[in-house]
């Protein structure tokens, strides 16, 4: 996946970073996940919550009154942007919208003081623990599997995925082009944007709402950024015939070069300035959009994060692994909107994510190795409540949809709240995921009801302070990501 070349820079990078830490004890949080997963919500709440003392009843340090103070600092890498905390709470706080969406990969230093639980940890201990967090797009992490494929391989998969299920409808425009392109002709700069603009927008339908399908590599033909238009984005999948490889020069010879350029020019910059040098990662998930779209759906999740947890280096760290090619010993996966549901349906969300984890990890022989799985809402949007109906009390929850969305023919403006029956999922999930694997035609997904509402509006204190954001599980996870550094 890497030259020799990559390796020594990645253990350079590596070197320095545990050189720096011996001085500032650092730990590199990578969040990342599929489209609409909320991870710039997810990082703003963790930091809005850390730094107005909110209610983190999970999160031991805070909880046992051992962090003194947290803040942001100035960070490390200066080539990278930075997460506009600042930008995204006023859009959740004061706007009441939700912020934009992970366009690219950004960084945030959010620094703990706090004493040791330890009494000899206290002695020798600086008691501060500095969070680098990492914000990267889903789609860059599902490119990397490319670096092990050959442009051949890349074809045939991609093609043979266009070709099922509900892709088949969606593939058609490109694959038409595809079938009556003379692989052996001379190469065509025209003929490569058409070929590559009618795959993008392929890849496009695919991601869109109403279908709502994660597995989309080549993940920056969705975000192309500085990098639009350029040969290294100008390629898209072909046939190869029996016959054999085309000649050089041939239409088949000049997209080949160009997706070697791809994995060289965008790939493996990303894999070796910051995805070799994460610690600990996060991979948000909207389990509830999958299935509110259909058994394609959730298989295509399923693929997806099997792709993803297989980017992962997991394991425990030696003393040379962490020098040489540190590995990411935690990876929460953690399916988000869980305020999207009654309470009674939380720990439903967690054993139905939990199932698509566990066939992913038999997959990739990755039992055992810091895994954990759990449903949560970083920024909860809704209450809830009981209504009666037909002598019957009936779980709801309660709150604002946004401006424009419609529920059962009724458009909202925006400011009207509303209580919605959220559904239900099913107690466990296997006889679904069984139906699911086997085709049934038959089959009927959990009713859930989807509704896009606003951020919470939040109450002020006497001095005129808000109050921090409310979520559900925000402090379990950050528990899990990274309390046992502050023991």
């Amino acid at each position: 996946m890497t030259s020799f070349t990559d390796d020594a820079r990645i253990a350079f990078d590596n070197l320095s970073d545990r050189a720096s830490g011996l001085v500032n004890p650092t730990i590199r949080l990578g969040v990342t996940g599929l489209s609409r997963a909320g991870k710039t919500v997810f990082i703003s709440s963790l930091v809005h919550n850390l730094l107005h003392g909110g209610r983190l009843p999970l999160f031991e340090a805070v909880q046992s009154g051992r962090v003194s103070a947290v803040r942001l600092e100035e960070q490390p890498d200066d080539s990278v942007p930075r997460f506009q905390y600042e930008d995204h709470i006023k859009a959740l706080v004061k706007d009441r919208i939700w912020p934009d969406s992970t366009r690219a990969i950004s960084e945030l230093r959010l620094t703990i003081d706090y004493q040791s639980a330890s009494g000899w940890s206290r002695f020798f201990s600086p008691g501060r623990l500095s969070i680098d967090i990492v914000d990267y797009p889903g789609e860059w992490l599902l490119d990397l599997p490319l670096l092990a494929k050959d442009y051949r391989t890349f074809s045939e998969e991609t093609i043979a995925l266009a070709r099922s299920g509900i892709r088949t409808e969606l593939s058609r425009p490109w694959l038409t082009l595809t079938d009556n392109c003379d692989i052996a002709a001379a190469a065509d700069e025209m003929r490569a944007r058409e070929l590559a603009t009618a795959f993008a927008d392929y890849l496009k339908a695919c991601k869109a709402d109403e279908r709502s399908l994660s597995t989309l590599p080549p993940g920056r033909f969705l975000l192309p950024g500085d990098l639009d238009g350029s040969p290294a984005l100008t390629f898209a999948p072909l046939v190869l015939p029996p016959a054999g490889k085309p000649e050089k020069g041939s239409l088949w010879a000049m997209m080949e070069r160009r997706y070697e350029a791809y994995k060289s020019v965008v790939v493996k910059p990303f894999f070796r300035e910051h995805f070799s040098r994460i610690d600990r990662q996060i991979v948000l998930v909207d389990a509830l959009q999958a299935i509110n779209r259909g058994p394609e759906a959730v298989q295509d999740l399923e693929r997806a994060l099997t792709d993803v947890l297989a980017c992962f280096r997991p394991g425990t760290n030696s003393l040379l692994s962490s020098l040489l090619g540190r590995r990411i010993d935690r990876v929460l996966v953690a399916a988000t909107k869980a305020d999207h549901l009654h309470h009674e349906s939380h720990h439903r969300l967690d054993a139905l994510t939990r199932r698509l984890v566990d066939r992913a990890i038999q997959r990739i022989g990755m039992a055992g190795a810091g895994i954990d799985v759990m449903a949560l809402a970083s920024v909860r949007a809704t209450r809830e409540a009981t209504v009666k109906r037909d002598g019957h009390e009936l779980p709801v929850i309660v709150g604002t949809p946004i401006e424009g969305e419609t529920i059962s023919g009724e458009t909202f403006d925006g400011i009207r709240k509303t209580a919605i029956f959220p559904g239900d999922l099913p107690e466990d999930p296997s006889a679904l995921f069984e139906s699911i694997e086997a085709g049934d035609s038959a089959i009927r997904l959990p009713d859930v009801n989807v509704v896009r509402f606003r951020p919470p509006s939040l109450e002020e204190t006497g001095g005129g302070i808000k109050l921090s954001v409310p979520h559900i599980r925000l402090d379990r996870a950050m528990q899990f990501l990274f309390g046992d550094r502050l023991a």
